[in-house]
């Protein structure tokens, strides 16, 4: 009796362990409390600013290894804001974004780097204007926090392209080909 009762144990220690799963939460970027923004220069002598007005993305994290997190992030192209209608309207069209074709760009996750004090190195890919490439960067976190019943975690970063490597290579000289991209966020457990 003894051995079937310890049998009886040790198969289901061992049955439970195969359910043991990483601790993970899920968090949506809050469309309120972020922003991501973009700068360019112009004839060399001033940065034009904008934003992107839609978004979604969604935060994974893993408590007991942060560095197994996931960070998946997609905007709507068209929804570009640089506080000049005719400018924007410029690029939504194939010169620039071609949103009719291309009408998202993203970023996902491939890697993080824990660095410490809240900092990951966060390897992924970027998609724009159809073309997908490596990035890497750094991204600073905070939290989590707790603000109406609701749990946030946030970040951000700063980090720079060459739109050209996307094939968006109108007009390099007098608009600059580095673009200066940032993020700051909220994001809320699910």
């Amino acid at each position: 009796m003894k051995k079937i009762l310890l049998s009886l144990v040790v198969g289901l220690v061992v049955l439970s362990a195969g359910y043991v799963q990483a601790a993970t939460e899920t968090y949506q970027l809050d469309p309120a409390h972020t922003n991501l923004g973009f700068k360019i220069k112009h004839l060399g002598i001033s940065w034009v600013s904008g934003s992107f007005k839609k978004f979604e993305g969604t935060v994974v994290v893993d408590t007991d290894t942060p560095a197994n997190s996931k960070i998946k992030v997609t905007v709507e192209a068209n929804s570009v804001d640089t506080g000049n209608t005719k400018r924007d309207t410029h690029l939504n069209s194939p010169d620039f974004f071609d949103t009719a074709k291309f009408p998202t760009l993203s970023f996902e996750s491939t890697k993080l780097t824990d660095k410490g004090q809240g900092v990951f190195e966060v390897e992924g890919n970027f998609t724009l204007h159809g073309v997908t490439k490596p990035v890497t960067i750094t991204l600073n976190t905070a939290g989590p926090a707790a603000m109406q019943g609701q749990t946030r975690r946030g970040g951000d970063t700063e980090f720079t392209i060459k739109r050209s490597d996307y094939g968006m290579d109108k007009m390099v000289g007098p608009v600059g080909d580095e673009v200066k991209i940032s993020l700051s966020f909220e994001a809320i457990k699910q």
